[in-house]
């Protein structure tokens, strides 16, 4: 549960494929992945990747200084620039966490640090974006807290709108762990792990304030720890995996924004009895199946996602290494890709259209504590 900060990313290696110069650049025809994580000293933390359709192969084509300790990170279609958060206590000799801005020079054929702000409080762990592409939002777990950036007409982070300090004191301690919008770019909805909630916000676009929903609060059985959460297509429903419970949830999404919970089930194996505690959850780009990863058990959870929209179980499948803090799928739909922290690896499977199971691991590339998978062609540049 508390490995937020105490990533420490200092090797690279890749197995089993060609590794080109560090401003080389991919084949056109290939996505890019970026891999993130904390780092210590003056190793770098943010790594780019040519990843190859055809065979699942990763190819390194350049490391990139992203400041101290970076992990999660999220993209700006409108200003082709990433968004590093800094998972410290203490960033610029002040107390809080830290963004980095990062953007491409053709020059160099690298991304650069362009931009450091301190956010109040400290110990973020998820950032997103707004739609409109003017606002950051953060989780911060360590200091039991959520912020917002603005951002510039050039997408560089100007100021903290907002940060609101939930409650700081055991064993009702808050510990946001993901604040993102629903699909229509409406509502902000942020997991809170420690107080067992899912806290609904809209975002006033001039001042930069969240402003807390009428039912608004919804919580969940103590002790499940709410941590990931995402949306089918329309918008419909929410799907949410709980780190300390190991259970999924769905929720119908009302018009108003509001959650009401239909269905919880198990992450876990007939018989598991070991220590699990789950991490990341997503949806195949066909809408068909669910996945989530177990750290613990070491493996993808499968679901069918019913007409209506419930859950089936469909399988599990080995996450190919020891515990998978974060997992993605490519853009084309047919590859989902694990970062498996402890066994220091990213493990590559090819998603059987017909079944939706994960086969594999069909590719594997070293990698010190992997932490945060995303490709760069979802974001559109």
């Amino acid at each position: 549960m508390n490995n937020h900060g105490f990533i420490f990313y200092s090797l690279l290696i890749i197995t089993g494929v060609a590794i080109t110069g560090l401003t080389g650049a991919g084949s056109k025809d290939n996505l890019k992945l970026f891999a993130g994580g904390s780092v210590q000293g003056d190793a770098k933390g943010l790594f780019l990747y040519d990843f190859n359709l055809n065979t699942g192969s990763l190819t390194l084509i350049s490391e990139t200084d992203a400041g101290p300790r970076p992990s999660f990170f999220c993209f700006s279609k409108k200003y082709k620039i990433i968004y590093v958060l800094n998972e410290v206590s203490k960033f610029q000799g002040n107390r809080g966490g830290g963004v980095t801005t990062l953007k491409y020079n053709k020059g160099s054929g690298k991304y650069e640090k362009i931009n450091e702000i301190l956010v109040p409080y400290g110990g973020p762990c998820h950032i997103s974006i707004s739609p409109e592409n003017d606002f950051l939002l953060l989780a911060n777990y360590g200091s039991g807290s959520v912020s917002v950036v603005k951002l510039g007409k050039k997408g560089i982070p100007e100021s903290v709108s907002h940060a609101l300090l939930y409650e700081t004191k055991a064993p009702a301690a808050s510990h946001p762990h993901m604040i993102s919008y629903d699909p229509a770019g409406k509502h902000i909805y942020h997991t809170d792990l420690g107080l067992d909630r899912i806290m609904i916000y809209d975002l006033d676009h001039k001042t930069g304030k969240l402003i807390l929903l009428k039912n608004g609060v919804v919580d969940v059985p103590k002790g499940s720890g709410p941590r990931h959460f995402t949306f089918n297509t329309d918008g419909s429903k929410m799907y949410l995996i709980n780190e300390l419970g190991s259970t999924l949830m769905v929720f119908d999404v009302n018009n108003d924004g509001s959650l009401k919970l239909v269905q919880t089930l198990t992450t876990l194996k007939q018989g598991f009895e070991g220590k699990n505690a789950c991490a990341d959850i997503h949806i195949g780009k066909d809408g068909k199946y669910l996945y989530g990863s177990n750290r613990g058990e070491n493996d993808i959870v499968i679901c069918k996602i019913e007409e209506n929209g419930l859950l089936s179980l469909a399988g599990h499948v080995t996450c190919g290494g020891d515990w998978p803090r974060n997992f993605t799928i490519d853009p084309s739909g047919n590859y989902l890709l694990v970062g498996n922290q402890r066994s220091d690896q990213i493990s590559v499977f090819k998603i059987n259209n017909e079944t939706g199971i994960p086969e594999g691991p069909v590719a594997n590339a070293v990698m010190k504590a992997p932490v945060c998978l995303k490709f760069y062609n979802a974001a559109g540049f």
